[in-house]
């Protein structure tokens, strides 16, 4: 990545600007304006998060939006409601406040001189959510956006449910949540406010985990901010950018195919991180890219954007199985229209003998009772982190499942959108989750997994309103894996693996489940797209604005271990994620985390299934010592599921504060 510190417009940061709102509560914003804006108003670009704007997301912003400032943009970083130095409480992730705060902050945004009164929208994942959900509401300054790892849909492909089943990340993210959310507001900024500032948002703050699993289908609650269940209200300019390592791939072909407004689309090999600074490399001119975007639409410059093609995808190569890539070879290609009519849906038969052509006749049932805790090497959920967080070899997950082969590829095949699965299936349970994964086999027998998708059955009709299954009875049902663009070179095998289990990416059935999939009668659906001359489509090199001024006080440290206890039989999977204490030396602001996650269960019992998550978050100055423990945990019996949790606060070690949580919430065809 190159840093770039000289650019056309002289920059001007402000560090705290207070926006207020009618009801008198106060946002934190930070602000970047441009020397031409003293004279001749610009547009503006905001971006509106909860993940605190000094001790949070800076190190990130300095890249990002001093250079775009310096374009002739006044860019706005806001700390919503509730956290950072905002005043007031949050309740909820994407609630109607936050987008009712959201239109007034754009009205101050436009209200103001140095604004022309053309607005733009950008965020990564909660910010990519909510330029989304804001556009919906189609506030008349808002022109265009640009959302990243983001998603359309908050039930189905979110970090709470998928394909009906219970994400273990539900609890993750309600953990990263809970800690974030309890640290208090900084007394550089609010002054001696700040305790009872921290102190109300104690009181008042909820375990998010637990809400979000008393929603256990898509009722209005997820529908409210899924812009899915009606595109049409966007009216504003979307470019939608996306990464296959992250958990939010879907979003950007969904986009394409479902937005009437005009749009764009770019997916890269990355994880959960913007393309400017992401891994694996190849980063890409993601800020050019912006620029090429917020000129066409904010500034009305012909800059070529919209001759781009529709859809621009990295078509990855095939590799062995890693738990971390720092970079992944393949090319670019592109495709004007999506869905494409240049790709080929060519069906493979689930036999006995493996992936065939031809579906064999008089197909034999094949019986599947995965071992409980199979999942283990499926890495996280959502890779954010960028410790050792991708699924590493599949071969002894593979040994849980029911394995499906092809014979080996004669020539190069390559896969461009989402694989879906038809299984014929019977069940012995009237709940059951199965899990499907693609792997590409190569000949040393390593099993690299390409994508995946999993459905709770008892979904396989609605998520509205889900039904039991009837034990013995035959059903069809669809799963949708993943969309990917990956290349299987000849000589290796496509594998399509078949598990009743996924711990911990899903939560267990409450029964142990043998599932009969019916040879003959099931079949695999692969996106092949033929390569073609066009495809050779690059990005200028990464650039960014010179980065934060800080130090490395302690350095971090991510360890991911898998313990088998050879007495009792019981997995134990243990994370922990030390992302170190740093201090910014413009601010003297010290601020470090520690977050630990405790997976168990055992392969024989579902009902042994349990988490529990540890935050230890610190921020400290001279004379100023704050740190958070947050705890979370979850079991279940049969039909309950237990949910607790407890927030300490320490000023100066001395415990200042403390909360208990523990709900009861039944379960629900889960």
């Amino acid at each position: 990545m190159l840093t770039v510190g000289q650019f056309p417009h002289v920059v001007r940061e402000i560090e705290n600007q207070w926006i207020t709102l009618s009801d008198g509560c106060r946002l934190a914003a930070r602000m970047w304006i441009p020397d031409v804006a003293n004279k001749t108003p610009v547009p503006a670009i905001l971006e509106y998060l909860p993940y605190r704007k000094r001790g949070g997301t800076d190190a990130r912003d300095a890249l990002t939006h001093p250079y775009l400032c310096g374009h002739g943009y006044v860019c706005i970083r806001v700390d919503m409601r509730g956290n950072g130095e905002a005043d007031g409480v949050m309740h909820d992730e994407y609630a109607l406040q936050e987008h009712d705060d959201a239109l007034e902050v754009i009205d101050w945004i436009t209200a103001q001189p140095w604004c022309d009164g053309n607005v733009g929208m950008m965020g990564i994942s909660w910010g990519g959510f909510n330029g989304l959900q804001v556009a919906a509401r189609q506030p008349e300054a808002l022109k265009a956006i640009i959302t990243l790892c983001s998603t359309d849909d908050r039930y189905a492909d979110d970090i709470h449910y998928k394909g009906g089943c219970i994400l273990g990340e539900n609890m993750g993210w309600g953990a990263t949540m809970l800690a974030y959310s309890s640290k208090p507001p900084d007394p550089d900024i609010v002054g001696d406010a700040w305790r009872d500032m921290w102190f109300e948002r104690l009181e008042i703050e909820p375990l998010l985990a637990a809400k979000w699993l008393t929603h256990q289908h898509r009722d209005e609650y997820w529908k409210h901010g899924s812009v899915c269940e009606d595109f049409s209200k966007i009216k504003a300019a979307v470019l939608a950018v996306g990464g296959w390592g992250d958990a939010y791939s879907n979003t950007v072909p969904r986009m394409l195919t479902g937005l009437q407004s005009p749009c764009r689309g770019i997916t890269g090999p990355w994880h959960h991180k913007y393309p400017h600074f992401a891994i694996p490399e190849p980063r890409i001119g993601f800020l050019q890219e912006a620029l090429r975007w917020w000129d066409h639409w904010l500034k009305g410059h012909d800059t070529g954007v919209m001759d781009d093609p529709l859809y621009r995808a990295y078509m990855m190569e095939s590799v062995r199985p890693q738990t971390s890539y720092p970079h992944r070879d393949g090319r670019w290609i592109a495709e004007d229209r999506w869905p494409s009519d240049k790709i080929d849906h060519q069906r493979l038969s689930l036999n006995s003998e493996g992936l065939q052509r031809a579906p064999e006749t008089d197909g034999a049932v094949l019986d599947i009772c995965s071992p409980q805790d199979i999942g283990q090497m499926g890495g996280e959920f959502c890779v954010i982190w960028l410790g050792e967080d991708m699924p590493g070899d599949q071969q002894s997950e593979d040994a849980g499942s029911l394995v499906f082969d092809s014979e080996a590829l004669n020539e190069r095949t390559e896969i461009f959108g989402a694989p879906t699965v038809d299984l014929r299936v019977i069940s012995d349970k009237p709940q059951a989750n199965v899990a499907v994964r693609l792997c590409d086999v190569a000949p040393d027998g390593s099993s690299t997994r390409v994508t995946w998708g999993v459905l709770n059955l008892c979904h396989r009709d609605s998520h509205e309103m889900p039904s039991a299954l009837v034990p013995g009875a035959p059903y069809t049902v669809r799963i949708q894996m993943d969309d990917i663009a990956w290349a299987f070179p000849a000589g290796h095998c496509i594998r399509v693996a078949i598990s009743t289990a996924y711990w911990p990416m899903i939560w267990s059935s409450p029964e142990a489940v043998t599932l009969g999939v019916v040879a003959g009668e099931s079949s695999l659906s692969l996106p092949v797209r033929e390569a073609r001359a066009e495809d050779l489509r690059e990005f200028p090199p990464a650039e960014a604005a010179p980065p934060q001024n800080t130090e490395i006080v302690r350095a971090g440290k991510q360890t991911r271990v898998v313990e088998k206890n050879p007495y009792t039989g019981e997995t134990t999977l243990q994370i922990m994620d030390d992302f170190g204490v740093g201090r910014d030396l413009d601010t003297r602001l010290t601020t470090g985390e520690i977050a630990r996650e405790t997976y168990r269960i055992h392969p024989d019992d579902p009902l042994c299934a349990s988490v529990q998550m540890h935050w230890t978050a610190t921020l400290s100055r001279e004379g100023w010592n704050i740190r958070t423990e947050t705890y979370s945990a979850m079991y279940g019996d049969a039909t309950t599921f237990y949910v607790s949790g407890r927030i300490e606060a320490y000023e100066d070690d001395a415990l200042v504060f403390e909360k208990d949580f523990a709900e009861e919430i039944p379960r629900r065809f889960v």
